[in-house]
């Protein structure tokens, strides 16, 4: 049996599904497991314990199938995941994201951006004019702690530019970490 095969019927039998396999120099084998996606079933992470039970049972497997590796790495996507097709987008809708695109696309947005643009960082959403997808973003420089802010401010204006898949060169979720806690 082939390596991936060999891996997938692993992962999946432990109800995890495989997002990457990856061979480095050195005999690294890296493996990437999520959970798969259920539309009811949000905010479920991968834990060090899912990543240890997987690696245990890969490493009797891979013996069996006579792989050769000298270290094996089982791991989560990470908080920076990588959008590797266009149906994960479902599945990533109303994130915060970062897009780079094969070509400069900023004339595209309605000229308030660089022509030469080619990344931008939005919430990611169903686009209802082109049956593909968008993102849309606010240029609005962040406050900082202490500053006052007058009430009388005009809101930033939000800009979207809408995406086919085929356009795309890379998307990966927005790494954005807050230290303060989980608020109600």
């Amino acid at each position: 049996m082939a390596l991936q095969e060999t891996v997938e019927q692993i992962v999946s039998g432990l109800g995890y599904e495989t997002v990457e396999i990856e061979r480095s120099a050195g005999g690294l084998l890296r493996i990437t497991i999520d959970f798969p996606w259920k539309a009811e079933q949000k905010d479920q992470f991968i834990q060090v314990e899912d990543c240890e039970k997987v690696t245990r049972q890969l490493q009797f497997a891979l013996e069996v199938e006579g792989v050769e590796y000298k270290r094996l790495e089982v791991s989560s996507p990470g908080i920076d995941r990588l959008i590797r097709s266009e149906s994960e987008f479902d599945r990533f809708k109303g994130c915060i994201v970062d897009v780079s695109f094969k070509v400069a696309l900023g004339g595209a947005a309605a000229g308030l951006v660089s022509a030469n643009r080619k990344k931008f960082r939005g919430t990611l959403e169903k686009s209802d004019q082109t049956g593909g997808w968008q993102i849309s973003w606010a240029d609005e420089p962040k406050v900082k702690p202490g500053q006052r802010v007058s009430k009388t401010r005009a809101a930033p204006l939000v800009q979207v530019l809408n995406f086919q898949w085929d356009e795309l060169r890379e998307v990966r979720l927005a790494p954005i970490v807050d230290f303060k806690g989980r608020k109600a």
